[in-house]
């Protein structure tokens, strides 16, 4: 049975999932949707979009189309689309990004330059 649409970075939209619990260090380049639930250390870049989880610890510089941020992201982020922070994530570091939502109750440490979309 169809529920209708999910929303964006739901589980049912990723092609792969870091579970909770789970822990990588290295370099993780993909197509699609991410959803990181566990720890990762590293280098991430794809075009697509990366989910980090509530409770997920990411360290990492980032290079992606979307990211969507829910949980712990520590490193500078590069993203062509946009940056979205929900009320429970953290990001400590630098944003380079044509788009930026902050949700009220997320943390932001760092600097963002906004840019044209080809020029992020």
């Amino acid at each position: 049975m169809d529920t209708g649409p999910k929303p964006a970075g739901s589980i049912g939209d990723a092609n792969a999932i870091l579970g909770k619990g789970a822990e990588f260090e290295g370099k993780l380049a993909f197509e699609g949707t991410v959803r990181i639930d566990g720890k990762f250390s590293g280098e991430i870049s794809s075009e697509g979009t990366l989910v980090i989880g509530e409770g997920a610890r990411v360290t990492a510089e980032v290079s992606v189309g979307t990211l969507v941020v829910h949980g712990d992201v520590i490193g500078n982020v590069k993203a062509v689309n946009l940056v979205d922070l929900h009320a429970n994530g953290r990001l400590r570091g630098n944003i380079r990004t044509s788009g930026l939502a902050v949700h009220q109750g997320a943390i932001f440490d760092g600097n963002c330059s906004m840019t044209a979309p080809t020029d992020a």
